[in-house]
């Protein structure tokens, strides 16, 4: 039996799944790359960088549920990040 550990997304987000070959001291720098290199959400493929802070400062990006902060750790593997649109 596979064991789906997919957490559920929020309403009105966009998700990020960042697979990661080792583990980043900073979730912000992963993130951003991460966001430009999509194209299914064209705002946040050209989000500045004031704009993306205040995301983590209004509690907008968050990692199973729980608000990230920009210093937050990511492991190896895979990790969803949820960003809630207005």
């Amino acid at each position: 039996m596979v064991y789906d550990n997919v957490p559920a997304q929020p309403k009105n987000s966009f998700r990020v799944v960042l697979e990661l070959n080792r583990a980043e001291k900073r979730l912000d720098n992963v993130l951003l790359a991460a966001l430009r290199e999509q194209s299914e959400n064209i705002d946040l493929k050209n989000i500045s960088r004031t704009e993306f802070k205040d995301l983590f400062k209004n509690g907008k990006v968050s990692i199973k549920g729980h608000n990230a902060k920009t210093s937050s750790a990511v492991a190896k593997g895979t990790t969803y990040v949820d960003i809630l649109l207005k």
